[in-house]
């Protein structure tokens, strides 16, 4: 298989962490926020602009996907980059936070889980397996295993439950991933840390995940409702328990906040909906915290959104110009806002790793987190 995750500097102060992740399509520098595009397309964002920021890997929906276009469909067109023309690599999650999301519409065995499509109504069945395969069709260059996703305030007999089943699926996923690697197929399995929010369920599951010895893991079950210092606990207990030597994934963060702890606590990749789904509502990311652009003191503002910012939205555009394509429900205003907050979070993430280089990614955590909760946007 050879290396897939190489660690290059760790910081002095604390377990943040530089290095690069080697994937099918090129290299991936870590840490890494990974834009999400949910149906194959990031909302409201060409790949040529993606490419033009400079992301290197971005996320896209195996049950999203799996319904609409179709598995066959993407693997005749020559898998995902075949279809969308993004040439660089792809992450694809398992649909098994999707399926959570349907509680109503699913129902979860040993087996699998046999859920409704919100499409058509039409009813199917995830296996371990079968979305290995499909993950597999898509050509993925990183797949997650199918798991039980358990929210805030579950108990401890349903958290066990859940967990023993993604255990084994666990163990079914990496099984019929060893075979498809086997027969040709390049891209590589994160297995999913769950255990919802007890401590000991965490120990068992992340010492398990562990020794699955696969090339990356990912930290799932966290971001699901509960309040902010329960996340941060729990996401430092977590990684704390996990090998130095994989990559590290938490899945669905996408804020500066969250993002700075995670990297704190030595994660290396993360992916959020937020940054484009703010834009569309018109908020945008800034040193200062976020910008409602919808507000009318912003109507004669002939400001960048961010000074500091280099982007192209920054360089060309003006809050007025810009509130009032938001106050018209012009396209141009979700494309022109998504670019930014992806360009922010991108460029943020860059600052990131020159600051852990040199050993001063606390004090860099600080100095951006005063300043963007103090939120003094003038």
């Amino acid at each position: 298989m050879g290396t897939f995750f190489e660690q290059f500097h760790k910081d002095a102060k604390c377990r943040a962490r530089t290095g690069v992740i080697h994937l099918p399509h090129g290299d991936v520098k870590t840490p890494v926020f990974m834009p999400v595009g949910t149906n194959a397309t990031v909302k409201a964002i060409t790949k040529d602009d993606l490419e033009e920021i400079g992301f290197e890997i971005i996320l896209a929906n195996t049950y999203h996907l799996y319904l609409r276009p179709g598995s066959d469909l993407i693997e005749e067109a020559g898998g995902l980059h075949g279809f969308s023309k993004w040439k660089r690599n792809f992450l694809t999650d398992s649909g098994g936070f999707q399926v959570f999301s349907l509680a109503k519409l699913r129902k979860i065995t040993e087996k699998g889980v046999t859920f409704q499509s919100h499409v058509d109504g039409s009813r199917h069945l995830f296996t371990p397996e079968s979305v290995v395969d499909t993950q597999t069709q898509f050509n993925s260059d990183i797949q997650m295993q199918l798991d039980v996703c358990t929210g805030w305030n579950t108990e401890r007999k349903e958290a066990e439950k859940a967990l023993s089943i993604t255990s084994d699926w666990a163990k079914r996923a990496k099984a019929r991933w060893e075979e498809k690697r086997d027969a040709g197929y390049k891209g590589m399995l994160f297995p999913i840390v769950q255990g919802n929010f007890f401590k000991d369920l965490r120990d068992k599951s992340a010492d398990f995940v562990a020794s699955l010895e696969t090339p990356g893991l990912a930290i799932g079950g966290l971001s699901v409702g509960e309040p902010p210092e329960v996340y941060e606990e729990l996401l430092a207990y977590t990684a704390a328990r996990l090998p130095e030597d994989r990559a590290k994934y938490v899945m669905g963060i996408g804020t500066p906040d969250y993002i700075l702890q995670a990297v704190e606590n030595g994660i290396d990749m993360f992916d959020c909906v937020l940054p484009t789904r703010n834009a569309r509502n018109g908020s945008y990311f800034t040193h200062d915290g976020f910008l409602s652009i919808k507000q009318e003191r912003f109507m004669h503002d002939y400001a960048p959104i961010d000074k500091e910012c280099n982007c192209k939205v920054c360089r060309t555009y003006t809050r007025a110009y810009l509130r009032h394509l938001y106050k018209d429900q012009e396209i141009l205003s979700a494309m022109l806002a998504s670019y930014h907050n992806l360009y922010f979070l991108h460029n943020m993430i860059g600052e990131i790793r020159e600051a852990i280089s040199e050993d001063r990614f606390t004090e860099y955590k600080e100095n951006f987190l005063r300043r963007f909760r103090a939120g003094d946007i003038k």
